[in-house]
């Protein structure tokens, strides 16, 4: 893992978009858990990647670091099984609801236990972060 995400310090990446946008046609899609609705992580799918998720019923994103589909999971084995995809007013993002198909939800961990995405909290009068299973 990197810095970014084992510090306490808020880091926010505001130019994102604008550093992926000439070269790839994204949209945001957040992937939330189906049973918990919980807000397992905020990703990237363009068309190939949406396409591929509707094929296979997986969680299938666009990697805009590595530039190539992202098929969640397939390296850790924490994949997720495709339920439902919404779609916004504006039609320029989307929400996956899905199940994991075991355990582990993110590659982050804590005392072996596996994370979801969301694991540390704003503190808003110091502006640190704080780990909430810690």
């Amino acid at each position: 893992m990197s810095l970014i995400e084992e510090t306490d310090k808020l880091m926010l990446d505001f130019e994102k978009i604008a550093k992926i946008a000439p070269e790839n046609k994204v949209i945001p899609v957040a992937v939330q858990n189906m049973d918990t609705k919980e807000v397992i992580l905020i990703a990237y799918v363009n068309a190939q990647a949406l396409k591929e998720s509707i094929r296979q019923r997986k969680v299938i994103l666009w990697s805009t670091s590595r530039n190539k589909l992202w098929f969640k999971g397939a390296e850790s084995g924490n994949t997720f099984t495709l339920h439902h995809i919404f779609v916004n007013c504006e039609q320029n993002s989307l929400v996956f609801q899905a199940t994991p198909d075991k355990g582990g939800i993110c590659h982050t961990s804590y005392n072996g236990k596996p994370n979801n995405c969301y694991y540390r909290e704003l503190d808003m009068e110091t502006g640190k972060l704080k780990f909430l299973n810690r």
